[in-house]
């Protein structure tokens, strides 16, 4: 009998952003599975997935999670159907990252006249000129300090820099900016589990120059561990019991090794700063040095390999060893800056992992090829050159992917490729050709005419005002002396406040109100119009402006969303509560699944909020009931029905702390009449809407299904991607 697949992604509720190696790690597990060593992702999890119907991934070409929100009331059909959404990490170059680390997405047979890739030029072995490290360092030697990361590139791959937003209470190495190239290095690395928080440490190593092992020490998280990624970092429940070595200690004792001119290296080195909570000005990354085209990396374990001859990483131990990892960063550095970038370029590091992967692929057709298949004819055949390793894998097991697009989205020729010209033709070859296909990609696009206008000429801006009115609300008459300690204190209790100011251009002075969440805003709406505060009986309402028209139907909409499907939003928790006190006091509740409390992104202290998700929507029900006056603490509880997910309270909190605009608000705005061509664009969005709807319908039970905003990045600026994902059931909608 068929068995229902599930898909669960319960840390989603945090607000995490998810990667595109994330999201490749999903893909991967799903089309393969257990059986083609495929390992289930770290960030959410599929039940039975050897009995999925197929994969099929939409991509909306050029959208971004601004554009969900811009036109949530259009998307009809997603917000009502998929019940897990994530913040995604943008990417340059979408179509090739979303197979993975080695894809190189491009027409088999290259039309004359267009650029050649970069491969192509490094198959010149007398032209080295092609090679991105030759184009990022040039051919001569140089000293370590021209392999340093400037503050720019730091900035650039999500270094902690003093002052940056998110860096707040993190600890600087008090070393200074005056290397030499005769600076000591150091190889560090860490290994990490996932807790309540994030990622922590809960292993470091230190080696210096000379290979020698200063530093490998355990560490007990702050946090509740969610996840201890064994598999990977070798760290066990029972490894960490008898430790008491803290974050803290760690921080004390990397300060007082390392000298005022120490330069750090390691492999994506800016996690485990990120994960130490430390700042250093002086480091060397060797998955940045080693460069790639396109902005892909070389593996670890691939580089020492190839470059030091070395095995790293073997499948035979449990999980990674920081200390040999730190060693061969270390080792590769002093390679790279000893032999120059001309010899490492020499090496020819692109063609080997090309080898190597085909090698792997070949192997595995051997061992799963039936006798008599005409195999040995295929090896016989001179294949292209960075073959996408995904791809491959798929064909190892007979599935050709299924790839429809309008002209212009590339293929590796691995594809069932086919190209059309109009959202409604791509919508037909799908419907006919999706059932046949057991992976497929299928990209929409609003059309070129629609891409840069709207998303480069105030769309950020006009969401950020809507989201900036949704959040305020306007408080009062009260009278001439009024205390505004009182009404601060009656509104906290609907949630955190971000910005209050009295208003005193009107005859009786009022309050502006701007908080953190929309939950705690609408609260105070509900519960506190016509409410005595502060001696004075008042009306609460949102701004009057042309946005704020279609205020309700949003938040009716919101509440109705299937993501906030049994989450419940309670305020008025005394901050000296920690997440564990909470769980305690709300264990009585029926059904409680997960607790999510809130924190400011740059202090990481807890709001005095928390969602609460049930795994009924009954049981939230009666929550709400037993919560609503509650007292807690000392401190009386208010709550209701959630509005934002956990990744869209994070986008808010970030888009309030952007662009220097925070605390500004417009009271009124000017009545505009939409233009012509945003009444077009949301005839496009709601028919683009329907064209899902329908392939969505015709997709069978089983399914897994992930539609992608996959964000902008380019020169004209970043926006974040949106993912919404869900296993197809009997009923039409997505599995939880």
């Amino acid at each position: 009998q068929e068995k229902p697949c599930r898909l669960s992604a319960a840390l989603l509720g945090e607000g995490s952003e998810i990667s595109q190696e994330q999201l490749y790690e999903l893909l991967r597990y799903a089309a393969l599975g257990k059986c083609h060593n495929a390992a289930q992702p770290s960030w959410c999890h599929i039940y039975h997935q050897s009995h999925l119907a197929g994969v099929v991934v939409v991509v909306l070409h050029e959208m971004s999670q601004l554009h969900f929100y811009r036109f949530y009331l259009q998307f009809k059909h997603l917000r009502k159907v998929f019940r897990h959404r994530f913040t995604l990490t943008p990417s340059a170059n979408f179509p090739v990252s979303l197979y993975g680390e080695g894809t190189n997405l491009k027409p088999q047979n290259t039309p004359q006249g267009l650029a050649s890739t970069s491969s192509e030029c490094m198959s010149k072995s007398s032209d080295l000129q092609c090679d991105p490290i030759i184009q990022r360092y040039g051919e001569k030697k140089q000293g370590l300090t021209s392999y340093t990361l400037t503050l720019e590139e730091q900035k650039k791959n999500d270094y902690p820099i003093e002052g940056s937003p998110g860096c707040k209470g993190y600890i600087s190495t008090e070393c200074d900016q005056q290397r030499t190239d005769s600076s000591p290095l150091f190889g560090l690395d860490c290994e990490m589990c996932l807790t309540a928080k994030g990622n922590e440490v809960t292993r470091v190593s230190l080696v210096d120059a000379q290979g020698q092992c200063l530093l490998n020490e355990l560490v007990k998280p702050e946090s509740t561990v969610v996840n201890y990624r064994t598999r990977f970092s070798g760290i066990t429940k029972k490894m960490l019991l008898p430790v008491k070595t803290r974050l803290s200690d760690i921080q004390t004792r990397l300060k007082e090794m390392l000298p005022h001119d120490a330069v750090l290296v390691g492999h994506s080195l800016n996690s485990d700063l990120q994960a130490l909570e430390m700042i250093h000005p002086s480091v060397i990354d060797t998955s940045l040095l080693f460069a790639r085209s396109e902005g892909r990396r070389f593996k670890l374990k691939f580089l020492a390999k190839a470059v030091l001859g070395k095995e790293i990483q073997c499948e035979q131990k449990l999980g990674h060893d920081p200390t040999e990892d730190a060693r061969a960063a270390l080792e590769l550095a002093q390679f790279f800056i000893e032999q120059g970038p001309t010899k490492v370029a020499e090496l020819n590091l692109e063609m080997l992992l090309t080898a190597e992967k085909l090698a792997e692929v070949s192997q595995n057709k051997a061992v799963l090829q039936p006798q008599g298949c005409g195999f040995q004819e295929q090896l016989n055949e001179p294949p292209p050159l960075s073959k996408p390793c995904f791809l491959d894998c798929l064909q190892v097991t007979g599935q050709k992917p299924l790839l429809l697009g309008r002209q212009g989205l590339d293929s590796s020729g691995l594809c069932q490729s086919n190209l059309s010209t109009s959202n409604k033709q791509i919508l037909q070859r799908a419907l006919e050709d999706v059932p046949l296909s057991k992976f497929s990609i299928i990209q929409f696009s609003l059309g070129p005419e629609y891409i840069a206008s709207h998303l480069h000429a105030g769309l950020h801006e006009k969401v950020r005002s809507k989201l900036t009115d949704m959040l305020t609300i306007y408080a009062g008459p009260f009278e001439e002396n009024f205390s505004l300690k009182s009404v601060k204190k009656e509104f906290g209790r609907c949630g955190p406040i971000q910005s209050l100011t009295v208003v005193t251009e009107t005859f009786q002075p009022y309050v502006c109100i701007q908080y953190e969440v929309l939950e705690a805003a609408q609260l105070a709406v509900e519960s506190l119009n016509g409410a005595e505060v502060a001696g004075s009986c008042i009306k609460v309402q949102r701004p009057v402006t042309a946005a704020m028209l279609d205020c309700n139907v949003l938040i009716k909409e919101l509440e109705l969303d299937v993501e906030n499907e049994g989450v419940i939003y309670v305020a008025g928790l005394k901050k000296s509560l920690t997440e564990t006190d909470l769980q305690e006091e709300f264990s009585q509740l029926k059904d409680l699944e997960a607790l999510f409390l809130p924190k400011d992104l740059q202090s990481g202290k807890h709001r005095n909020c928390c969602f609460l998700k049930f795994q009924k929507s009954q049981s939230a029900v009666d929550a709400l009931e037993a919560i609503n006056g509650w007292t807690m603490k000392g401190s009386e509880l208010r709550s209701r029905n959630a509005l934002a997910p956990g990744h869209l309270w994070r986008w808010i909190w970030q888009m309030n702390h952007s662009n220097g605009k925070q605390g500004k608000h417009i009271f009124y705005e000017k009545m505009e009449q939409l233009s012509d061509s945003e009444q077009d664009l949301r005839k496009k969005v709601k028919k683009l809407d329907h064209h899902i709807k329908k392939l969505y319908r015709s997709l069978q039970n089983n399914t897994l299904c992930i539609v992608l905003f996959p964000g902008v990045n380019s020169t004209h600026g970043s926006q974040s991607g949106l993912g919404l994902m869900g296993i197809k059931d009997d009923e039409g909608r997505s599995a939880c």
